[in-house]
């Protein structure tokens, strides 16, 4: 399984929309699955289901922030890569989807309102692009990690 499958079963499971992602990448962030999963638990519905930047978004970089980060704060190169890494990642998911904004992405799709997340069932996977947006994040990551030779 790839990593874009690996999320879109992960996203079925119900773990939210950044998790998915970043769990998906297990095998290379070199994390458990609890630690991937409760750290990227806050990003689901765009920020704790605010409808801010997507959570497949903010799952995406938190790979690459985990396979291709820096940790230096001195090293201005290498903190220049990562956000120039970071910002060819949202021009790509931006080409596909048109934003990186969950609110963007959910217009027209009628959503409860308030904080707390809703119950998965079908309808709701049958009415949203979230399952369709998770397996491109990954793929863009998979596709930008080749591309760097990782």
């Amino acid at each position: 399984m790839n990593h874009a499958e690996e999320a879109r079963a992960l996203f079925l499971q119900g773990y939210n929309c950044a998790q998915a992602v970043f769990c998906a990448f297990d095998d290379l962030t070199g994390l458990d699955r609890e630690t991937s999963a409760r750290l990227s638990s806050s990003f689901g519905g765009g920020m704790g289901r605010m409808r801010e930047v997507c959570g497949t978004v903010s799952g995406a970089l938190l790979v690459l922030g985990q396979v291709c980060g820096y940790a230096d704060p001195k090293d201005l190169k290498a903190k220049t890569d990562h956000y120039h890494l970071v910002q060819e990642f949202a021009r790509r998911f931006k080409e596909i989807n048109g934003t990186i904004i969950c609110r963007e992405l959910l217009k027209g799709v009628r959503t409860r309102p308030g904080s707390d997340p809703e119950e998965r069932t079908p309808e709701y996977y049958a009415s949203r692009p979230c399952l369709r947006h998770v397996g491109e994040a990954a793929q863009i990551v998979d596709e930008m990690l080749k591309e760097l030779g990782i």
